[in-house]
């Protein structure tokens, strides 16, 4: 009998088989992620001031709000680790000019070097990592990284 979901009806989630390859993705995803994470020790940062810094690293100023919001932090945790960051001068609160109630986040000059100098340190790890395979596999890492983050950021646009 052919199993098909009803129209409107969600998607049922496939379920994780310990073994399987997505499993094997995941994990080596996983520890692809915590090698580089922890790789960048500059400044000291915590891993949520690490992730902040980098969103403003890359984006640019974002409303407090957003930045709760994009970072999947409550607005209350957001302002005290804003407020922890401001009074190291890595970032800096200025009036939203297209709406005079809102607040916008920047990172500072100081902000942005160590943004800077975290991004090296994380590059420098994968360099090393990547060193260490074969000509095949790197032209593999460099062909399905920038592809899954491809799909990452259509999943986001929607397209």
């Amino acid at each position: 009998m052919d199993s098909q979901v009803p129209d409107g009806a969600p998607e049922p989630k496939p379920e994780f088989e310990p073994g399987s390859e997505s499993e094997e993705l995941l994990t080596a995803v996983e520890q692809l992620v915590r090698y580089v994470r922890h790789s960048a020790t500059a400044g000291g940062l915590s891993i949520a001031a690490s992730s902040v810094l980098g969103r403003l690293g890359r984006e640019g100023p974002h409303r407090l709000t957003d930045l709760a919001r994009a970072e999947r932090a409550s607005q209350p945790n957001m302002t005290q680790l804003i407020t922890r960051m401001e009074r190291a001068g890595l970032v800096r609160r200025t009036a939203d000019l297209t709406d005079g109630r809102g607040v916008l986040v920047a990172a500072t000059d100081a902000g942005a070097e160590l943004f800077r100098e975290r991004r090296a340190e994380r590059a420098h790890a994968l360099g090393q990592l990547t060193g260490e395979l074969t000509e095949a596999e790197r032209q593999a890492v460099r062909q399905a990284l920038p592809a899954l983050a491809r799909a990452v950021r259509n999943r986001r646009t929607g397209t």
